[in-house]
């Protein structure tokens, strides 16, 4: 039988920032570049939030990769402080290109904001792979910049995670969702999954508001709905933080057990919360592993072996065993 952790600890584990490695380089604002060792490129990988424990998990996969791969290539990990600053993001990459990286590998914080960033690079003759949240297309094409997404099909693995809730609920029941950042990418992907699972199952989506990807947001925004619609079955949360703040909010409410949360990342704490009960489902893209296919394509593009083209990555579901 799982050990419950009280939602103060839930909060605390999911904000958690990413620990020190000694298998990759982590880069600190206004350092002065660090020369390739010789015949081995530099990969900078460049992330969203790193108090995410997505990306924290993230990291440690791409520098575990490293350590294995030691005699292939070197890496910089950078990251910005929450998922809203882009500005920094920005500034990153700025960076990265004036170290002359042979590659940059991106989870970029908005979709369209950092094509810029990524049409500089690949003008510096950098290769660029975007990873996690695929950035737009209409942008891409006007700014004539071709960048490969390796990374998993948001749409279906939202709608994954709604099929799933919805056979737990009844035609006509009222449901709400918790939207991630409205400008990037996977947030409108994975909204439109739930509204897909929610439209098939005929479901009433009663209320639909951003909570930016955050914890304590998400608990304002879902304390909010509860209040407004205490017919709520069922809150729909595109990523983990924002269940877990939603959990909050519920538990406040005196709601535990009336209203089914579901998420999508697979942190550690919502796979907590899931075999507790207090959470009904995530969808596990593999954050482990997900820069890993990032570095691992970048390198291809260095060693001239691939054309870029984007690469679909493995979504699945991950209830109450």
């Amino acid at each position: 039988m799982s050990r419950r952790i009280p939602i103060v600890a839930l909060l605390l584990i999911a904000l958690a920032g990413c620990g020190g490695g000694e298998t990759a380089v982590e880069a600190t604002p206004g350092a002065s570049p660090t020369p390739a060792a010789a015949g081995k490129p530099r990969i900078a990988l460049v992330m969203k939030s790193l108090a995410n424990e997505f990306f924290s998990v993230m990291a440690e996969g791409a520098k575990k990769h490293q350590a294995e791969h030691a005699g292939d290539y070197d890496l910089i990990v950078n990251g910005i402080k929450d998922e809203r600053d882009i500005a920094r993001q920005v500034a990153l990459m700025d960076e990265m290109i004036g170290q002359k990286v042979a590659a940059i590998v991106i989870a970029p914080a908005d979709s369209k904001a950092l094509v810029s960033s990524c049409r500089r690079a690949r003008e510096a003759g950098i290769a660029v792979v975007n990873i996690d949240n695929k950035l737009d297309d209409a942008v891409l094409a006007e700014q004539g910049v071709k960048v490969p997404f390796v990374g998993p099909d948001n749409r279906a693995g939202a709608k994954l995670v709604g099929d799933y809730v919805a056979g737990k609920l009844k035609p006509g029941d009222p449901v709400a969702i918790v939207e991630g950042l409205r400008t990037a990418f996977n947030g409108q992907q994975r909204l439109l999954g739930f509204q897909d699972a929610a439209k098939a199952a005929d479901l009433k989506v009663v209320d639909s508001q951003s909570a930016q990807w955050e914890i304590a947001p998400a608990n304002r925004v879902a304390s909010a709905m509860l209040s407004e619609h205490p017919e709520i079955k069922a809150l729909l949360c595109c990523n983990d933080n924002m269940a877990l703040g939603a959990l909050a909010a519920v538990k406040a409410a005196g709601r535990s057990g009336q209203v089914l949360i579901v998420g999508y990342d697979g942190i550690a704490a919502a796979r907590q919360a899931i075999q507790d009960g207090t959470v009904l489902a995530t969808v596990d893209q593999h954050a482990d592993q997900l820069a890993v296919f990032g570095i691992e394509y970048a390198l291809d593009l260095i060693a001239k072996k691939e054309t870029p083209a984007d690469r679909v990555t493995p979504v699945d579901l991950v209830v109450k065993k």
